[in-house]
């Protein structure tokens, strides 16, 4: 049975193809949001930086091959000559043999840097993050800076203390990648516990680390999760774990694709058991826009739709 073989080079290229051009060409429409790029898929909102792309909603991503693959439902084969044009590989006449199947490999941190002075000056000067509360999290073995990129690294540990989930972000203004490091498990990204009632839930955790700096009396009574998406998963297994909190914040995006994260997340909440929830969007897109509002800096306006009902007094001394 004939099959289409792509050399090495061919596939490379066709995985480095940028993807808004891509979509551009296709008809679709894309938003820059600061530093890259965001499509609505019907399933939830992309992130796009060059070829790499990651689903808010899903916990996926990867490069432009398995995009069109995933959201245009094409074949591998199909993928790459959409990518690259019809003419690439070669057909060949014979029976294909089966893909080696490589074993998973375990959740690992990455190496750690000799200092931390490069996340110290991102997250402080220009996402302008509250020393002390930065400081808070480094002792505690949350945030790091990595050994090969210098990106920072927001750690999540399980119900043991063990780490099992990283996300990884640059600090170059040069870059805007960001991603889980492989084989993290969704259930424990970056959080912090307290001994309140209250669980403050975002998307990232530099909108945590915001939302902590404008509200800092008193910010470690409270506990906090960053979903590293807008999944409900780490949000769920916070109420599991600590059945002393019983309201929940939903502080995630004040975008469309917040606002439907928003009334899932409250559906699952909803479900698990008889919670108080309250949707508390920011004033700008993000937490950390409005971090940079209230310092005077230019900061990107909202585009979702405001909720119907009233929100939350919240009083950080509680």
């Amino acid at each position: 049975m004939p099959y289409i073989k792509f050399t090495e080079q061919e596939k490379e290229s066709a995985n480095a193809v940028s993807l808004v051009d891509y979509l551009t060409a296709h008809g679709e429409s894309v938003k820059r949001a600061g530093r890259e790029y965001v499509w609505e898929a019907p399933s939830g909102k992309v992130s796009i930086h060059g070829s790499e792309w990651y689903s808010q909603y899903e916990l996926v991503g990867g490069g432009a091959i398995g995009f069109v693959q995933k959201y245009f439902g094409l074949s591998y084969p199909d993928a790459v000559r959409s990518l690259l044009g019809n003419n690439a590989g070669e057909e060949v006449i014979g029976e294909r043999k089966p893909p080696s199947i490589k074993p998973k490999k375990p959740f690992e941190l990455p190496e750690k840097h000799t200092d931390m002075r490069r996340v110290y000056g991102y997250l402080i000067h220009e996402r302008l993050i509250d020393r002390q509360v930065l400081n808070r999290f480094v002792k505690d073995g949350l945030i790091y800076e990595d050994a090969d990129y210098h990106n920072a690294v927001f750690v999540g540990k399980n119900s043991e203390g063990i780490p099992v989930h990283a996300q990884k972000r640059a600090t170059s203004a040069k870059s805007d990648f960001k991603g889980n490091v492989d084989n993290s498990i969704a259930e424990y990204s970056f959080h912090f516990t307290g001994t309140s009632e209250y669980l403050f839930v975002f998307e990232a955790p530099i909108d945590m680390l915001a939302y902590i700096t404008m509200h800092k009396q008193g910010w470690e009574n409270h506990s906090y999760v960053a979903l590293c998406s807008t999944s409900d998963r780490a949000a769920l297994q916070m109420l599991k774990d600590n059945p002393h909190l019983r309201t929940v914040y939903l502080c995630l995006d004040n975008d469309n694709a917040g606002l439907l994260g928003c009334k899932r997340i409250a559906d699952s909440v909803h479900a698990l058991g008889d919670y108080t929830i309250w949707r508390v969007p920011p004033q700008n897109k993000d937490w950390d826009e409005d971090l940079k509002a209230l310092n005077g800096q230019e900061a990107i306006p909202a585009s979702g739709i405001q909720p119907n009902e009233p929100e939350s007094p919240l009083d950080m001394t509680m």
